[in-house]
């Protein structure tokens, strides 16, 4: 165990030695049961003598709190400990952070880990990750190019990545875009920082949809900003409610988050037309694009967008793995230079291996045929909560109709409630619409889910009706 110990003058060396060593035990940092170094090597590494070393340990062993061991050395005293053990408490006068950081509300929304019938929102199934060849991409790439991985990478991203991104992008989603207006990110969310870094003073004025992405609206209000929420519709986000002071617009066109409906393409001409009428900015987050089920998929904002206000953002968390944490933005090119800056500000860079390793993995076809089968094994969750929803929950639920991503959403009609304490009882796991910012209503995840156990989740999720029985169809 590397103890740090540090003494200073030629007096009172041991009992230095013993306060500090008392005070790494009573604060947890010597954990009980650790091993402490031999009295000898410590006394080397801090030049003093052995016996002084020694008479810091035989004092903390006579109080208790640490233990010798014939054969086997000294250690940290479990028993003792246990009860010494105290939370540090900041000290009167303390640095203090601003007030927004200690008011800020970031806990998890979602349902908690562990339920046996898991609808959490947006994350999708593991079981579904190519593992095996994402593990040998990245050891190749570390094989090919040792240097370059332990190396510091360029700010905007590795530019196989940024190609390969440019070319699944036009050809996937029709977006126009080059290698040079892409920077990759650590997910959407360090884009949407970075985007705020680049156009948010204090004040600016941001409008997010309501319910919206809780994350994207907190992010800005820490940025300084005065978020402000615009209703959604059937249609998206309601154009006409958006206050004229907006400078940024954050919006989830192609599937909603959280009712998960498409922007018609009414609502996106009107809404390119106000951004360009009032100089705003728009952000596009193309949250859960890649899945789709149904209707044919509505033109992004960006490959609509004539006079370069739009920001386009996406992730590779949903369609792959959340442990990835590789995302991009496409920026316009009155924009390009200020993100490639704010990125390298932040971290300098995202972890070149894996963006390595990504770009292969797009360009040899393995992205496209990923999607391919997890759409298809998606879609079949999807069909079936929709069904097993307007079937047998029609008395209680609205269900918002979606053809896209990893979530559905239902609306409680009046009256309803639903006892989520009771749901997570019964090991079901669903989040509550109105964390988000919504109504009365039930956010289902079928990323997580198999869907021979959506049926018996469905059903035990019925009981937790308000009161009404619910009964589940075969």
């Amino acid at each position: 165990m590397e103890v740090h110990v540090s003494v200073s003058g030629r007096t009172d060396l041991a009992a230095q030695i013993y306060r500090q060593l008392h005070a790494a035990i009573l604060d947890g940092r010597l954990r009980p049961g650790e091993r402490m170094p031999p009295s000898r090597e410590l006394a080397s590494r801090i030049r003093v003598s052995r016996n002084t070393v020694a008479a810091a340990y035989e004092r903390l062993t006579a109080e208790g709190f640490l233990e010798g061991r014939v054969g086997a050395g000294t250690y940290v005293c479990g028993a003792h400990v246990a009860k010494a053990t105290r939370a540090r408490r900041a000290p009167v006068g303390s640095i203090e952070p601003r007030a927004l950081w200690r008011d800020l509300d970031l806990s998890v929304r979602d349902p908690p880990l562990g339920c046996e019938f898991d609808f959490r929102v947006g994350v999708p199934d593991p079981g579904l990750f190519p593992l095996d060849a994402w593990r040998r991409l990245v050891a190749a790439e570390l094989r090919r190019d040792a240097f370059r991985a332990a190396s510091y990478g360029e700010p905007s991203g590795h530019p196989g990545l940024r190609a390969a991104v440019a070319r699944h992008l036009g050809t996937s989603r029709s977006v126009r875009v080059g290698a040079d207006d892409v920077v990759v990110t650590h997910g959407a969310q360090q884009a949407l920082d970075v985007i705020g870094r680049v156009l948010v003073d204090v004040g600016t004025c941001v409008a997010v949809e309501r319910p919206g992405y809780a994350m994207a609206r907190e992010l800005f209000r820490t940025l300084g900003a005065r978020v402000v929420g615009v209703p959604v519709d059937s249609e998206g986000l309601d154009v006409s409610a958006l206050p004229a002071q907006a400078r940024l617009v954050y919006t989830t066109p192609s599937h909603q988050f959280p009712l998960g409906t498409p922007m018609s393409l009414a609502r996106r001409t009107a809404l390119l037309a106000w951004a360009e009428h009032h100089r705003a900015a728009i952000i596009e987050d193309d949250y859960d694009s890649e899945f789709r089920y149904g209707d044919r998929p509505l033109e992004p904002l960006q490959s609509l967008d004539r006079s370069g206000r739009v920001i386009y953002v996406g992730s590779f968390s949903k369609t792959l793995s959340p442990m990835l944490r590789l995302g991009f933005l496409v920026a316009p090119a009155s924009l390009r230079n200020a993100v490639r800056r704010a990125k390298q500000v932040t971290d300098w860079h995202t972890e070149v291996p894996s963006q390595a390793a990504l770009a292969r993995f797009i360009d040899d076809g393995l992205l496209a045929r990923h999607i391919r089968r997890a759409s298809r094994v998606y879609a079949e969750r999807h069909a079936l909560i929709s069904t097993v929803l307007r079937r047998d929950f029609a008395p209680w639920f609205d269900v918002v109709p979606s053809s896209a991503g990893l979530h559905l959403c239902v609306l409680l009609r009046d009256g309803v409630t639903v006892d989520l304490d009771r749901a997570r009882e019964l090991s079901v796991g669903v989040a509550d619409l109105s964390g988000y910012g919504g109504g009365p209503g039930l956010v289902l995840g079928f990323g997580m889910i198999p869907a021979e156990r959506i049926p018996e989740g469905l059903r035990r999720l019925g009981l937790c009706v308000g009161g009404a029985r619910v009964d589940i169809g075969g």
